[in-house]
């Protein structure tokens, strides 16, 4: 005969009354509760025994609103949990004052877990059993759990400044714990140390859209504030996927540069050597043999000037013009280099080449119209002038252009890079409300 399925008792809250004021106090934990706190006087009750005796009674103190009330159900983890406890907690000295709210959660089969708040950032804390192992990471304090490392973010004194409702601990008003924190976004180790034990719980970052649809609190959740300590960025696993991808994309793009390149005939029309020098007479301008640059399509022509200047620059008129046409490209190049020593050491700046491309110059007859330019020199005994210059000139036809080359590469290289620049400012946010801020304004 088969055994009838019997489901799991219904649990109801307790309801006692508080020996302060002697208003009700409803009990949730049942025999787990240790300490429960009068919602009307806020005295903390001793829950242990089977009257209710005042531990401690509350001073004057705002009330503060709870985001969810006590006795709110709701589903995290597929798991059903009822909200029985919430307190205030917060760190206060010189430099720092902050609070945060912690939400007990208790289901009878799972046991308790939390839910705290700080600005809007929301983390499912579960208690606990095993110790993380502490090692260090450069030169800071780590712990390693479940095959993780967790950095140590902060560790400041924490004080009980508020509390509702019912607690498997003694709580009362006061209580201070020293807590360290470490972070591996988006899970938190949290250690909290008394004079008498140190436990250890492990918080999961939960957003406040997921908290309001768990609870099926009314309205919707606050925005978040800032970036929290292990608030997951937005920008994680992005950054090297998007970087990889500029690398393909470069790589596609060197490869048409190659082809472009062998397609190009890179064909010298023109080679000379000149010598110029301002104390010479006569006009200094000429005009090259003419040249051809043949084929069916317009190409580009690249020219070369190199000279021997030696701390010493010289200007290059220069007219591309069409024997046949007269139509002219102008344009000029100047070439200076200088070296020296001083204390620093050797020096130079400049060069003595100079290259210019000129793009899409269509097939035809040409000459180069050259006029050279450089300081006069000053008249001595032993030389008639200072300066002087021989130069070469050079002219190429149909070289391969990769101006597009660095325009598109310039264009892609722009997403990677803002990514990064956005998630190290995450980075920076976050950790610069930690132990280990990456900068400090002058004020700190």
């Amino acid at each position: 005969m088969a055994t009838p399925l019997v489901a799991p008792p219904l649990v109801k809250a307790k309801a006692l009354f508080c020996p302060n004021c002697g208003g009700p106090v409803e009990l949730r934990g049942f025999g787990h509760a240790i300490t429960v706190v009068c919602p009307q006087c806020l005295s903390v009750l001793d829950a242990s025994t089977p009257l209710l005796k005042v531990l401690q009674q509350a001073e004057e103190a705002q009330r503060p609103t709870l985001k969810i009330p006590l006795g709110t159900r709701g589903k995290l983890s597929g798991v059903e949990w009822e909200v029985i406890g919430y307190q205030t907690r917060g760190v206060q000295d010189v430099d720092t004052s902050y609070a945060w709210d912690e939400y007990l959660l208790f289901n009878p089969y799972k046991g308790f877990r939390y839910l705290t708040e700080y600005q809007g950032h929301w983390n499912f804390v579960t208690p606990l059993e095993p110790m993380p192992a502490r090692r260090a990471v450069g030169g800071r304090p780590a712990v390693w759990f479940e095959g993780r490392t967790f950095k140590h973010f902060s560790g400041a004194e924490a004080i009980t400044a508020f509390v509702l409702g019912e607690f498997p601990w003694r709580v009362k008003v006061g209580e201070k714990v020293i807590a360290d924190d470490f972070i591996d976004p988006p899970a938190i180790l949290s250690s909290e140390k008394t004079e008498d034990e140190i436990t250890w719980s492990k918080g999961e970052y939960t957003t406040g859209a997921d908290i309001w649809k768990a609870f099926k609190l009314p309205g919707s959740a606050p925005s978040p504030d800032g970036v929290f300590l292990n608030q997951p960025s937005p920008y994680h696993g992005r950054v090297g996927g998007i970087w990889g991808t500029f690398g393909w994309a470069i790589a596609m793009l060197a490869a048409l540069a190659i082809f472009f390149a062998v397609l190009t005939r890179q064909r010298v029309v023109f080679n000379s050597t000149y010598h110029f020098s301002p104390a010479d007479q006569g006009e200094p301008s000429f005009v090259t043999p003419v040249f051809e640059l043949d084929g069916t399509r317009d190409a580009t022509l690249e020219l070369d000037v190199n000279t021997n200047l030696t701390n010493d620059w010289a200007y290059f008129n220069f007219a591309l013009i069409n024997s046949d046409t007269g139509a002219a490209f102008d344009f000029g190049r100047e070439v200076s280099y200088y070296t020296g020593r001083d204390s620093d050491g050797a020096w130079t700046e400049g060069g003595s080449t100079s290259t210019v491309l000129i793009p899409s110059v269509p097939p035809g007859r040409y000459y180069l119209r050259v006029e050279p330019e450089m300081e006069t020199g000053i008249a001595t005994s032993r030389r008639a002038s200072l300066h002087n210059v021989d130069y070469q000139i050079v002219l190429r036809h149909d070289v391969p252009s990769y101006a597009w080359f660095w325009i598109a590469a310039s264009l892609l290289l722009v997403p990677p890079v803002a990514y990064t620049i956005r998630a190290r400012s995450f980075e920076k946010r976050r950790w610069m409300e930690s132990d280990y801020p990456p900068a400090r304004s002058r004020g700190d």
